[in-house]
């Protein structure tokens, strides 16, 4: 007899997750995210690091800027928008107006 599957199994989902540091929240219902990647070089085995940003859909705006938060791959939102807020892994420790200033 075939086995099928039940509704209530958790589906594991294919979708890419990245977890980084919320940069900026100055777009309405979006945030961008700077996610590092350290390597080792492949000549001298120095460890280095590359950034890359992300713009990620935030529709109740609960980021702000320093909090880590993990973001995951979604259909096409906009022009840059392929991202959305999963959750928010650690908020900063400074409030959301001095985080703010502190970036500009």
């Amino acid at each position: 007899m075939a086995e099928t599957k039940t509704a209530t199994a958790p589906r594991k989902s294919k979708r890419k997750v990245l977890v980084g540091e919320v940069v900026s929240t100055k777009m309405q219902k979006t945030i961008v995210i700077e996610v590092t990647r350290k390597f080792s070089h492949p000549l001298y085995t120095r460890v280095m690091s590359r950034d890359k940003r992300f713009y990620a859909h935030d529709e109740k705006k609960e980021a702000h800027v320093g909090d880590v938060v993990r973001i995951e791959e979604t259909r096409p939102l906009s022009k840059l928008k392929r991202w959305r807020l999963l959750e928010i892994v650690r908020r900063s420790t400074l409030a959301p107006e001095v985080a703010a200033l502190a970036v500009e």
